[in-house]
Parts: C-alpha cells; structure tokens; sequence
C-alpha cells in the first residue's frame, strides 16, 4: 500500500484508522497505510438501463406494453448521496447495482402506466416520460442515484396468448382513427383552407382592385396636378417671355425715340444755324440798309427837323417878342398859342415835304424799325409758355427749328402784308436803294 490513484469517473472510499468515517475521494490521490485503513472503489459511470414494461393496464383496462429508457449514474458531487450509494452498492458489481435501479424504474414507469389511458401515453409522450423522470428520481435519490434522464422509447398493444386479442389493434385502431380524424380534419381544413384561400383571394382581388383604382386615381390627381402646375409654368414663362419682349420692344422703342430726339436735335442745331446765318444775314442788309438809305434819309431829316426847330424858335422868339409888347396877358398868351401852333404847323408842313421827298424811303424805314416789334409780338405769347407739346408725323421739323420756322414764315409773310396794306414794295425799294 502507499498512495492509491482514480480516474474522474470513480470514488475511492477510505476507511479505518485514523478516520472516524469514510473518506470519499472522487478522481483523485490518497495515502492508504496498509492493514489499518481499507480502500474501496465505487464506478461512477453513467448506466443505460432498458425498462421494459409489458402488458399492463392502462386507466381503461387496455394492456399495451412500454419500452423507455433510462439514463442513471452515482453522483458523486453529493457527500449524502455517496454515503447513502456506499452503504447500498459498495461492494457490489455494476450489474447490482443497474438491476436495483431497473427494478425501481419499471416499477415507477407501470404505476404512471395504471394512471394514464392509452390515448394520453400514445400522444402526450412527453408528459408520460416526464412523470416517469420525477416519480423515479425521488426513489432512487435516496439511493445516491440520480436519474440523468429518462424518455418513453415503444409503446405497443402486443398479444398475450389467446385471452388478450380484445387489445389487439387498438393502437392501430386508434392511429387509424386518428388517421381518419386527421383526414377528416385535413380534408376539412382543405375544404376551410379553400374556402378561406378564395375568401383571401377575393379580398385581394378586391384590394388589389381597390388599390388599382386608387392608383389609378392618385395617377390622375398627379396627372392633374401635373397638368395644373405645368399649365401655370407655361402661363408664367409665357408671361415672362411677353413682359421680355415688351421690355425689349420697349428699349427698342426707347432707342429710336432717342435716335429720333438726337436726330431732331442735330435738326434743331442745323435749323438754330440756318436761323443764326439768316439772323447774320439780317444784321448784314439792315446794317447795308442803314448805310445807304436810312443814314441819308436820318441825315436829311435831321436837316429838316433842325430848320424847322429854328423856325419855330424864331416864331415863338417872336411871338414872345410882340407878346411882352402887348399889355394885357390875355392877348399875349392868345398870341403865343397862334404864334406856337403857326410854328407847329409849319414844322409839320416842312417835315411832310420832307417826307414827300422821301416817301418810299421813309416808309421802308419806318416799316424796317417796326418788324421787330412785329415778330416780338408774334413770338412773345411763346415767351410765356412753360411747355409745349407737339405731335410729329415723322416729317418736317419738329421742337424748336419749327416754332423758330413759323416765327420765320410770319415774317415772311409781312412785306406782302405791307405791300396790300401800303402799296409800298418793301424788298423792291430794298433793292433799289441797294443800287444807288
């Protein structure tokens, strides 16, 4: 003896000196002093046991026979329960020990057998197996053997010479019948399976239906809307295309009018030009005039009016003269105003010979000293006007150069005027006296 070696699957079980019970050591090493101590050895392997349980009767008195299967080991894990297994089965063989398990086990599986009827043990093997399993357990823990698992392997109505033929078939009847049930049923549920399918089918063809229309309807609102928004897009660009051209047509109308206004004011400059040489023109025969008509007619007048000045200052000399000869005041006044209207009469007398002499000449003096009040009188209400709004049809002249024209075409008009009014010919003497 010395140290004692065993394997996880086995409990070494050391008694005598030295312990005041026994010692268990499951899977591994001791020290046993020899005489006085005792090794045993206790498998702890787990054991497949077969339970067969023939012919017994059910709840309803139907015999039918189980087969189950059971799977049981020492636990080792449990001091208590390898005490109560070493005071059982050490010593004993493996074969001991699953007989003694098995007999418990059949037992447990033909006292749950008694209290089930075939019909429960045949469809509700779980509930079969897990009363076996708890039954069972609770017996053989007490044994130190615990009760890995346990499942319902056959069950069987086999015959029992000839008093048992009454059980015969009735698992096969009774699969039979459940067979039946089950066509039953699944020709039942065929039947409900269509009717639902067509039922189902129906309502899908009704929401299909129902969801065709509704896309065709929501197709339609989005056409609509479509067709809404894109009518409102084409009313908009063609908005925007008609306010462009008319912006255009208005620029282009802008551009011309203010070609047209350029080109009226280069018309206007031209005629202020033309209006300005004709004015040049003017001063140039007026001056012409004046130096070969009205400066000797001027000169000629003053001669006169100077001669007849002193005449009348030689009456009035004396008419003074012989009036302060007179006494009485009244006399001489009345001889003064005779004497003066005498001298004013004669002046009259010289300047109208004066003026015989130089009818023509005078006259176009006169009427050349009066065209320019004329034409300011024409011109003057246009002095006075603020604004003037004229309307062109795009020929002639137009803004100033016209009003400027007619003023001009006024003034020409005056010596036909003069001409029907006098008789006198003003551009005829005009040029007469340009000869002289």
């Amino acid at each position: 003896m010395g140290f004692e070696t065993c394997g996880p699957n086995e409990v070494m079980v050391v008694s005598g000196c030295c312990h005041s019970g026994s010692t268990f050591i499951p899977g591994g090493r001791v020290f046993v002093w020899p005489v006085i101590q005792k090794l045993q050895k206790l498998s702890l392997n787990t054991m497949t046991l077969q339970i067969e349980s023939p012919n017994v009767y059910t709840q309803l008195g139907v015999a039918v026979s189980v087969t189950g299967i059971a799977q049981v080991k020492i636990q080792g894990s449990s001091k208590e329960m390898l005490e109560s297994a070493c005071e059982l089965f050490l010593g004993k063989t493996n074969h001991d020990i699953e007989r003694v398990a098995l007999e418990t086990l059949e037992g447990h599986q033909r006292a749950i057998m008694g209290n089930m009827t075939v019909e429960e043990i045949y469809k509700d093997r779980k509930k079969f197996s897990k009363a076996v399993f708890e039954v069972a357990s609770s017996d053989l823990v007490n044994m130190g053997i615990c009760v890995v698992s346990y499942t319902l392997k056959d069950i069987r109505d086999d015959k029992v010479g000839n008093t048992s033929t009454e059980s015969h078939g009735y698992l096969k009847y009774l699969g039979m019948a459940q067979t039946a049930t089950v066509k039953r049923d699944a020709r039942m549920g065929e039947a409900e399976a269509r009717m639902e399918a067509g039922i189902r089918e129906a309502n899908a063809e009704e929401k299909r239906l129902a969801a065709r229309y509704s896309t065709d309807i929501d197709i339609a609102k989005s056409q609509r809307d479509f067709e809404l928004k894109k009518a409102a897009y084409d009313m908009e660009i063609q908005t925007k295309k008609a306010q462009s051209d008319l912006a255009y047509d208005l620029q282009a109308a802008k551009t011309k009018q203010a070609i047209k206004e350029e080109d009226m004011q280069v018309k206007v400059i031209e005629r202020t030009q033309q209006i300005q040489l004709q004015e040049q023109e003017i001063t140039r025969r007026e001056r012409e005039l004046e130096a070969t008509v009205r400066k000797p007619a001027d000169a000629e007048k003053y001669r006169l009016e100077k001669i007849a000045e002193a005449n009348r200052t030689r009456v009035i000399l004396e008419a003074e003269a012989e009036a302060e000869s007179i006494k009485v005041k009244g006399e001489a006044e009345a001889f003064a105003v005779e004497a003066k209207a005498k001298a004013e009469a004669e002046q009259m007398a010289k300047k109208a010979d004066a003026w015989k002499d130089y009818q023509d000449a005078a006259m176009v003096d006169m009427i050349l000293e009066t065209l320019p009040k004329i034409a300011a009188e024409i011109s003057a209400p246009l002095c006075q006007t603020s604004k003037i709004t004229m309307v062109s049809s795009g020929k002639g002249d137009v803004g100033a150069a016209k009003l400027s024209g007619e003023v001009l075409t006024l003034m020409e008009k005056m010596p036909h005027v003069v001409e029907n009014l006098t008789g006198i010919n003003i551009t005829k003497n005009i040029k007469a006296a340009t000869r002289r």
